[in-house]
């Protein structure tokens, strides 16, 4: 009996062919199996914090803390060099303008003030004597001045009196002429005394303010050197509390080193540090409020630091009203600044982690509450707590806005 044989390169090509489709099948199911999330991820109810849409008015806030500060604060600076001798007051203190806080001490500096006393007296006495040489010289002048204005008035009274009797032939032409030539010549001479006389005025006055000049600018001088020698007696300046000492009994300091510094602590502000990413429509004139973990009190943004440091923004804050109990300089406080108020919107409890004008996931919870999936919503403004929704979400819906980042592969959860 003859057997009918299939060629073999028929049965080959057909293995082949079914090797490469069951090889294409399991890469195919490999990779969507690999892209794949898992279908649910079961969660604590009570580990989440939920919220719910609202519509309404929303009042957009940015937080911030950091700590209040004096609105006066007068640092004290050494005037020359010298040596503390000794701190009469401790910080902590309670002191008046005129409260001397520590004695410090510099012989070079008292030498220079007697130097300039005695100067400022020589100078005077020098500007005394010239006042007294240069008035009798005046007065000398002046006499000079007179008795040459006589003998001129003389003179044109004898020629006055020729030439009348010359002119009734009682004297000589010639006796006329003579006298008439004299008379001319004690006038000219009176001229130049009386323009000498006006030179010499002039140039007294001259010389009695170049002394001037000079008594002034040693008195200026003196005055100054007197300011810092009682600048050794280091007082308070203004009415305060004594904040700091920066210095030791027995050590030197140079001129313009701080020594101390009061604070008055009846008028604080705060300054407060906000995110740098919140702090981009902070505007002065802003209302605010500031918790000083003793009462809440109002407050107006009085300046905005323009610069970012450490990733934060320094807001001043000028504080209306007065304060409550305990509040004191470097006090922590924590503020909110109202940015501005939206009239209708919708809203939801800030997701952690999410900024504004951008589009996130977030899980909506179901009606029943025993289940949540992710959802994509459009967000706009934020506040600290809350945030505006733009789109994906509805009064009413709830979310959860606690971190649920460890959730982020898992279309849907199960709330336990």
């Amino acid at each position: 009996m003859d057997i009918v044989r299939t060629p073999p390169s028929r049965i080959s090509r057909k293995r082949l062919l079914a090797g490469a489709v069951i090889a294409a099948v399991i890469i195919i199911i490999t990779v969507a199996f690999s892209r794949v999330r898992p279908a649910s991820a079961p969660v604590e109810k009570s580990s989440v914090v939920l919220d719910t849409v609202k519509r309404g008015a929303m009042t957009r806030e940015v937080r911030g803390s950091g700590t209040l500060v004096p609105e006066n604060i007068r640092w004290i600076a050494a005037s020359t060099d010298a040596r503390v001798e000794t701190l009469l007051v401790q910080p902590g203190s309670v002191v008046k303008s005129d409260t001397v806080i520590m004695e410090l001490s510099d012989p070079q500096q008292q030498q220079a003030a007697a130097d300039a006393e005695w100067q400022l007296k020589a100078a005077e006495a020098e500007l005394q004597s010239a006042r007294a040489q240069l008035e009798s010289d005046r007065l000398d002048r002046e006499a000079a001045a007179a008795q040459l204005r006589g003998e001129a008035e003389q003179a044109r009274l004898r020629a006055s009196v020729d030439a009348d009797l010359q002119r009734n032939g009682l004297a000589a032409n010639i006796t006329k002429q003579l006298s008439q030539s004299t008379a001319d010549q004690y006038a000219k001479r009176v001229a130049l005394e009386d323009q000498r006389l006006r030179v010499v005025r002039e140039s007294q006055g001259l010389r009695l303010a170049s002394l001037q000049a000079q008594v002034e600018q040693r008195r200026a001088l003196t005055t100054l050197r007197r300011q810092q020698t009682e600048a050794l007696h280091v007082r308070a300046g203004i009415d305060g509390v004594l904040q700091q000492v920066s210095v030791q009994a027995g050590q030197r300091v140079t001129a313009g080193a701080n020594l101390a510094r009061v604070a008055r602590p009846d008028r604080l502000k705060a300054e407060v540090r906000i995110a740098e990413t919140q702090a981009k429509d902070i505007a002065v004139g802003q209302r605010a409020t500031i918790d000083t973990r003793n009462g809440i009190v109002d407050a107006v943004v009085s300046r905005v630091d323009p610069a970012v440091r450490e990733g934060t923004v320094t807001v001043d804050l000028r504080i209306d009203g007065p304060l409550p109990a305990g509040a004191r300089p470097d006090l922590s406080v924590d503020a909110i600044v109202q940015l501005d108020r939206i009239s209708d919107a919708f809203h939801v409890g800030r997701p952690v982690g999410t900024p504004e004008n951008t589009t996130a996931s977030v899980f909506k919870v179901a009606a029943d509450g025993n289940s949540a999936d992710k959802v994509s919503v459009t967000f706009g403004r934020s506040s600290a707590t809350d945030i505006e929704i733009r789109k994906g979400l509805q009064p009413g819906d709830r979310v959860i806005v606690s971190d649920v980042t460890q959730f982020d592969r898992y279309d849907h959860i199960a709330l336990k």
